[in-house]
């Protein structure tokens, strides 16, 4: 009896242990998943395409997919669009223009002077056959002596006069337009070329920094460097940094140089203003079109001038404020002038004391803005958050 009583408890004590083992079995089903979760990390490693780290870190439960937080480059997602903003191998005529003068001055392209241009070519084609035609040797033996004609000199110079008077009339609309200063609350934006990229400021918007670079191909990078992807742009035109703007708020765009003359060009915007070392050159644009749009210098500045792109994305003024908020900045007030950098004389909104300092530098002369102290945020002109360090294209 007493054995059987042993041999049962035995069983008993197995069947318990076999029970706890069947318990402890669910419980520990979930680290089995954390054996698995390095494979989207390793994978995010290898792509090489995210300014975040891929840590055990998740992003924040609020980041949209297009969070500024996100993007590759500090700025917001975007697709580009193979039709707008950038050149087409094979397109004939100018690039779709997203902002008022663009529009303005595509139409004056297209329906005004090549249409005049095509008359007077066609018009002095004729006279010239006619001419070889009809005062040959074999038709007209004998010269005709006439030295003057009233008529003809008349016609043939009234005619160019009242041609360049129709031309210039909707010539200087367009360039009075183009250099019509900024009106208040616009978003400054100011863009120093350096031998060879540039550096953008933000002089409202807490002085915002950034360097962009052009970005090289898979087998020009060095390693640890990010190379281009279809997904950043063209070849030559794609860069490490975009610049971000509002779309339909006015755009101050002011630029100069540190080293030598270069230009700041946006073909869709139908923007080329010169940076010129120790000036300040201002003009002002309103883009009507969200969307990624790509430029050039477009002054011979040296050996890389061919690798000084420009790349800019507009988003609506809500994801233009998140993105500042990323970038450590933030907004002005909604109806405040700019008083970063002295507005130009006459823009709407400037105050007396940029008169007071514009007359004073009619007497003086303009200060070099290469030696001048830093008196705000947007005087410091180093790089910021570019790994790669400024000027690295092509070396």
């Amino acid at each position: 009896m007493p054995k059987r009583m042993k041999a049962l408890a035995i069983a008993a004590g197995m069947g318990c242990a076999a029970l706890s083992g069947v318990a402890s079995a669910t419980p520990a089903a979930p680290p089995a998943p954390q054996t698995a979760a390095p494979a989207p990390q390793a994978a995010a490693e290898g792509a090489g395409v995210s300014n975040t780290a891929p840590t055990s870190a998740a992003a924040p439960a609020t980041a949209a997919p297009t969070s500024p937080l996100l993007a590759q480059d500090g700025a917001p997602a975007t697709t580009i669009d193979p039709n707008v903003g950038l050149p087409i191998d094979g397109r004939f005529g100018l690039q779709p223009q997203v902002t008022k003068n663009g529009e303005f001055a595509h139409w004056m392209h297209n329906d005004v002077l090549v249409p005049v241009i095509t008359a007077i070519c066609v018009l002095v084609l004729l006279l010239l056959a006619w001419v070889v035609f009809r005062y040959r040797r074999a038709a007209n033996p004998v010269p005709s002596k006439t030295s003057h004609n009233t008529l003809v000199e008349v016609l043939w110079t009234l005619g160019p006069v009242v041609v360049l008077v129709l031309i210039a009339i909707p010539s200087i609309g367009l360039l009075q337009a183009q250099f019509k200063p900024a009106p208040a609350g616009a978003v400054t934006l100011k863009a120093i070329g350096n031998q060879w990229y540039w550096t953008y400021q933000y002089p409202d918007h807490g002085g915002i920094e950034i360097t962009a670079n052009m970005l090289k191909e898979k087998d020009q990078v060095a390693p640890g460097e990010r190379a281009r992807t279809d997904a950043d742009g063209p070849r030559l035109l794609a860069v490490d940094n975009r610049i971000v703007l509002p779309v339909g708020v006015p755009i101050r765009l002011i630029t100069t140089s540190n080293d030598v003359i270069h230009s700041w060009a946006i073909p869709a915007f139908w923007m080329k203003l010169d940076a010129v070392p120790g000036r300040l050159n201002e003009t002002s644009f309103t883009i009507e079109k969200p969307g990624l749009y790509f430029g050039q210098c477009s002054e011979l500045c040296g050996a890389r001038h061919a690798f000084m792109p420009i790349a800019v994305q507009a988003v609506p003024p809500a994801q233009f404020a998140a993105w500042v908020a990323a970038k450590g900045g933030k907004m002005p007030g909604s109806v405040a002038p700019s008083a970063a950098v002295i507005p130009q004389p006459g823009a709407e909104g400037s105050k007396v004391e940029a008169t007071q300092a514009n007359a004073a530098e009619a007497v003086t002369g303009p200060a070099d803005n290469m030696a001048a102290p830093a008196q705000s945020p947007s005087s410091a002109q180093g790089a910021t958050g570019n790994p790669a360090g400024p000027g690295n294209a092509g070396q």
